[in-house]
């Protein structure tokens, strides 16, 4: 073994995917010491995109004051690519799940408007290019909030503007562009997904994830009525039906809502990381590439970051070892293309142990060290 890969996703909850790589590290390092090791660290389009990228490539870090989910001031952080032109950034740095205290979670009251704030700061920064990891919202807001720090207004019948939360969709009228950003005109926009939700239906925005983020049965009922009043207002003034876009409800259905006013494409999340990463040729002429999340399931292969490496794994005919905290269909993984997937756990174990990040990082040093010593029984035959 001369030159391993390690390039995992996050253990959300957990440990982070530079925790993991550094754990997998000192395994190889136990069985190979003088192996190189090429840490990679990736996501999906979740939270920790926009570090993933940034970790791994010359950015300027910025900061700014912006507003969280509640419209609390608040210090938020993206980054800007060496050239200038291309801004990396995660709504979830704004307008975040975990940012809103856990008895005010309701995506009724949410908004996006944080991410607008963070967005302008960039355009004023001379970025024309924004890189947008939209995973990990608190948000049920289709991106209104967004769209208003950035000049766009939500008015109803009377045209009265209305505060751009989720509360206010069913009774948006028209939308107001007169005092748009006019830096929005120069800008463009790809948006990293890491679902294929549409924008309303029983896969829905507000179906699937509003209850995650706080709403009752009856809110989340409010909610896909919001959802389907504005996406037909959209229709009837944008001429665009967003309605089924794969994607679409990301993010509190921000993913379908910016694409009318914003110069924007939505992505494969992970696609865009490893395209930014130049990883087809950092795994070139390597030996092995061992990737790994919390849960390694049927899901696994199918558009998520370990989908992703393993595309560009077959591309290379580099072989790729997954773990996990949790380990179910092996024998479709196998089939997908993962050479030998390992759950981490040595022995029956509550949730809330396995959850435990030093119990997970030293099981992840155990279990790669294991491995490689299977390795080098081949070798040395």
């Amino acid at each position: 073994m001369k030159r391993i890969i390690l390039a995992f996703d996050s253990f959300k909850g957990c440990a982070s995917s530079q925790e993991i790589a550094d754990a997998a590290r000192q395994g190889i390092a136990a069985v190979f010491p003088k192996c190189e090791t090429v840490v990679v660290p990736v996501a999906d389009g979740g939270e920790g995109t926009a570090e993933a990228i940034c970790s791994n490539i010359p950015v300027e870090r910025v900061s700014c004051r912006v507003h969280d989910p509640l419209m609390n001031p608040m210090e938020a952080s993206y980054g800007i690519t060496a050239d200038g032109s291309t801004a990396i950034l995660e709504m979830a740095a704004a307008s975040g799940l975990p940012l809103v205290p856990m008895e005010k979670r309701n995506p009724l009251f949410t908004t996006t408007w944080g991410t607008g704030e963070l967005i302008a700061d960039a355009l004023r920064h001379g970025c024309r290019r924004v890189v947008m990891g939209i995973g990990g919202s608190a948000t049920n807001d289709a991106g209104i909030g967004l769209l208003a720090a950035l000049g766009y207004r939500f008015l109803d019948e009377r045209d009265k503007e209305l505060p751009p939360v989720g509360q206010s969709l069913a009774r948006i009228a028209r939308v107001d562009e007169s005092s748009v950003n006019e830096l929005l005109r120069e800008a463009s926009f790809t948006i990293a997904c890491d679902v294929n939700n549409p924008f309303y239906g029983s896969r829905g925005a507000a179906a699937i994830y509003a209850p995650q983020k706080g709403a009752s049965p009856d809110e989340v009922a409010f909610l896909e009525k919001g959802m389907i009043h504005y996406a037909q207002v959209i229709q009837e003034t944008k001429q665009m039906d967003i309605s089924e876009i794969p994607g679409g409800g990301a993010a509190g259905g921000l993913g379908g809502g910016v694409l009318p006013f914003l110069n924007a494409e939505l992505q494969s999340g992970i696609d865009i990381v490893l395209d930014m990463l130049h990883f087809g040729e950092t795994i070139q002429g390597a030996d092995l590439i061992f990737t790994g999340e919390g849960k390694l399931d049927k899901q696994t292969g199918m558009g998520k970051a370990l989908g992703g490496i393993l595309r560009y794994a077959k591309q290379e005919s580099v072989p790729v070892v997954a773990i996990g905290g949790c380990v179910e269909a092996c024998e479709m993984l196998n089939e997908m293309g993962f050479s030998s997937v390992f759950s981490i756990q040595p022995a029956p174990v509550s949730l809330q142990e396995a959850m435990n990040r030093d119990f997970a990082l030293k099981n992840i040093r155990q279990v790669v060290t294991q491995i490689m010593r299977t390795i080098q029984i081949g070798i040395h035959g």
